[in-house]
């Protein structure tokens, strides 16, 4: 068990941290992971129960409870998902320029719970807007630092399985926070007002494990290392494996389809009711919290790269069984479970393998602006392809904008294919060598 110190002399973190062993363990079988990822998976779980007990609830006490109109719920909607994308670069970067992650995760954890409450207080759209920007800016702020964390606390080789550990315990926490909020809404006679409270609360325990479990450890820049600053971060696009794990990112993200609309055409492909609609992303949910490990671990074995297009090409797949399937066909019944299960198992072949593969390519004084870089062009990408997709839904019709995603997704696969990094097998030290 580790309690923070940020008061005492620094140290580079030059080096994994160590990792438990239990008595007894037989030469050659994996060591436990680092204290240090479980304790963030832990913050994330319950940061996530938080956050998703206010995503469930949001859009109805929005619309049908303050009655906001079906415009000014857009507008909040893209400032919620949208914001986290742009301060990404400043909490990697601070985190990065101070060596100090876990102060920068910190405050992005305590801003985001400070929200919560406030939403007790914000009844008009621009009281409501400050507030989610408010948490999307804490979003933002963190989300680098901690995954740079992750990196740093797991070795080299044992990344992938880092990353998929703590991806599983985040998704947990978005399955449990819905199914909270439905009960809360169901059992308290002011519905609204009793989630949010209890998701403060929720909010204000993950800050504290954080706080409590997770080491302040500041790093250090390597002896001879250029120092950090805005142009050095800036500058990390030279680099040759890093430079192409982004544009890969950003191509394939540019060419994937929103949840959103996945749920919505497959509900057009089933003909499911529309109260099982909100089950569906409980779905891929759970298949992304049963992949993420076993994925991860396999990313470590056969290589990062092949398993983040491999996600990829389920992701295409889904697509194919969207194109082709329906409530008429004899595979209908199967066929809700099995996109969901291919939705699912993209995120968990993507969202923390790259994270894992980026890592490697990064030095460590620039960790959490690296992998800044690339969730940013990422998130944007996605931003983008959400628009354009929704475009081509209203011009064309859904089946023919689908039919268009699915070959700019499988090109871009072809593409990345081609451009894809050094992807060292197990430990990643080619590009940990060149890295350094």
């Amino acid at each position: 068990m580790y309690v923070a110190d940020s008061r005492g002399t620094p140290a580079p973190a030059v080096t994994p941290e160590p990792q438990a062993v239990a008595p007894g363990t037989t030469p050659g079988r994996r060591a436990a992971l680092a204290p240090t990822v479980l304790a963030l998976g832990a913050v994330s779980l319950i940061t996530d129960v938080s956050s998703e007990m206010v995503t469930a609830v949001l859009p109805l006490y929005l619309v049908a409870g303050l009655g906001l109109s079906p415009l000014g719920f857009g507008l909040l909607d893209g400032l919620y998902n949208g914001i986290s994308a742009l301060v990404r670069l400043t909490g990697g970067h601070l985190g990065d320029r101070f060596g100090r992650h876990k102060a920068l995760a910190g405050l992005g954890y305590g801003l985001s719970a400070l929200c919560k409450p406030l939403l007790l207080l914000a009844h008009t759209l621009p009281a409501i807007g400050a507030v989610l920007a408010l948490d999307r800016t804490g979003k933002g702020l963190r989300t680098a630092p901690r995954d740079a964390l992750i990196s740093l606390a797991a070795a080299p080789e044992d990344r992938g399985r880092a990353f998929g550990v703590h991806r599983a315990m985040d998704t947990a926490g978005a399955l449990i926070g819905p199914i909270l909020a439905f009960l809360i809404l169901r059992g308290a006679a002011d519905g609204y007002d009793a989630v949010f409270t209890v998701s403060a609360c929720v909010a204000a325990l993950g800050v504290l494990v954080l706080v409590l479990f997770v080491p302040g450890r500041r790093t250090e820049p390597a002896p001879g290392a250029e120092p950090v600053s805005l142009r050095a971060a800036l500058g990390l696009l030279g680099r040759r494996d890093l430079r192409r794990i982004s544009l890969c990112a950003l191509l394939l993200g540019l060419c994937t389809v929103s949840d959103a609309f996945v749920f919505l055409l497959l509900q057009r492909a089933t003909g499911i009711a529309d109260r099982w609609f909100a089950l569906l992303p409980l779905g891929t949910a759970a298949a992304f919290f049963l992949l993420a490990l076993p994925l991860g671990r396999l990313a470590d074995r056969i290589g990062r790269w092949r398993i983040f297009l491999g996600g990829h090409l389920a992701l295409l797949l889904a697509y194919g069984l969207l194109l082709a399937g329906g409530a008429g066909h004899a595979y209908g019944t199967v066929l809700p479970y099995a996109v969901l299960l291919l939705h699912g198992g993209f995120y968990a072949a993507t969202d923390g393998v790259l994270m894992a593969a980026a890592a490697g390519a990064v030095p460590e004084e620039h960790r959490g602006g690296g992998l800044a870089l690339v969730q940013t062009g990422q998130a944007l990408a996605r931003f983008a392809a959400s628009l354009g997709f929704g475009a081509a839904w209203t011009v064309w019709g859904p089946r023919p904008a689908l039919a268009v995603a699915g070959v700019l997704l499988a090109a871009a696969a072809g593409v990345c294919n081609r451009l894809r990094p050094a992807d060292a097998l197990a430990a990643g030290s080619a590009a940990e060598a060149r890295a350094g």
